[in-house]
């Protein structure tokens, strides 16, 4: 999986892909395993991960049974997915946003709805339901994170990070945050601190099992114009066409005059 010249994983390409890296956990690592995370999911059912191709058949079906209880979360799961398969992100959003509304002391509901209101772009929708979640269960990193994940995309950094060192005081170490956290540095050009977040954690125990993490060091060393490195760091984990693709992608990408207006436009 290449690093650069894959736009849909790389930050550079705007905001909201970043902060749904993010959500993930690790950037280019946990989003391959969403599918399998909602099967195992307990708020999930088979017929959330049915709809991998659009029908509209379905889809109907799915908005009727909604329709009668649009507090239901599984049935809500299954109608949002479908909805999305349609290309319909108005109404699938607005679908997440009430069942959220109609749960609103359930904190994994809120954590789950804004997670993937995030991923879809809508920070205002996905910000307020994970400040719910991070207030409804103060104890979890995992909330703080997310919440945190969620002011980023609403430029908000320095708020976003605080979110990120809570986190970091509930579960020392964890690589998830440390990644969001350096990444919240990056999407405010703060590139130096990205990087020496994103080497401090490489130097945690168990990061070594983690090439994902090493690629966003990467990254990050690319863009500063250290392309050199970059490619070296990269390679370590990639093969030598892919890595030779990052390369030429960052080159290209960093020739650009309006590469951080990209950054910084949702």
């Amino acid at each position: 999986m290449a690093l650069f010249g894959n736009r849909a994983l790389g930050f550079a390409s705007n905001v909201r892909i970043v902060t749904t890296l993010m959500v993930c956990g690790l950037a280019l690592s946990a989003c391959q395993n969403r599918t399998a995370s909602l099967a195992a999911d307990p708020m999930a059912t088979a017929s959330t991960s049915a709809a991998t191709t659009p029908s509209f058949k379905r889809t109907e079906v799915l908005g009727k049974q909604w329709e009668t209880n649009p507090g239901d979360v599984k049935v809500a799961l299954a109608y949002a997915e479908s909805l999305g398969a349609l290309g319909q992100t108005e109404t699938q959003a607005g679908v997440l946003k009430t069942v959220a509304d109609r749960n609103p002391s359930n904190a994994e509901v809120q954590n789950t709805m804004g997670k993937k209101l995030l991923a879809m772009g809508q920070g205002q929708m996905a910000l307020d339901l994970l400040q719910r979640s991070a207030s409804l269960n103060p104890q979890s990193w995992q909330a703080k994170s997310a919440y945190g994940a969620a002011l980023d995309q609403s430029t908000r950094h320095t708020e976003a990070r605080e979110q990120y060192q809570a986190a970091l005081a509930l579960k020392p170490g964890e690589l998830a945050v440390i990644n969001n956290l350096a990444m919240s540095y990056a999407l405010q050009g703060k590139l130096p601190e990205a990087e020496k977040t994103l080497r401090e954690a490489m130097a945690l125990p168990g990061s070594n099992g983690l090439p994902r993490l090493r690629q966003n060091l990467a990254l990050i060393v690319g863009l500063q114009g250290r392309l050199d490195e970059s490619q070296q760091i990269a390679s370590q984990d990639l093969p030598p066409d892919q890595a030779e693709a990052n390369r030429a992608y960052l080159q290209e990408m960093l020739s650009r005059p309006n590469t951080w207006a990209q950054l910084q436009d949702g």
